[in-house]
């Protein structure tokens, strides 16, 4: 999948749960978001891109794949 696709749909994703008024609540509402409904390619593959800097993901949708890469599986 084209990685700007996946960094707008992390950004929405993001932006649903930045509403949640613990930030920390909120990056975990993200993360189980990837991790319940991605595919494993597409987590493989964003996480791939915040490892070469992530342009363009939001804060919290950064916050939340850099929680994905350390997990023991990422994909």
């Amino acid at each position: 999948m084209d990685v700007e696709r996946l960094v707008a749909m992390a950004n929405d994703i993001g932006n649903y749960f930045a509403s949640e008024p613990d930030h920390e609540a909120g990056i975990a509402g993200v993360a189980n978001h990837l991790v319940n409904f991605w595919d494993p390619r597409m987590r493989t593959q964003i996480v791939a891109h915040l490892a070469a800097g992530g342009a363009g993901l939001s804060d919290i949708a950064r916050a939340a794949v850099a929680r994905l890469a350390d997990r023991p599986s990422a994909g």
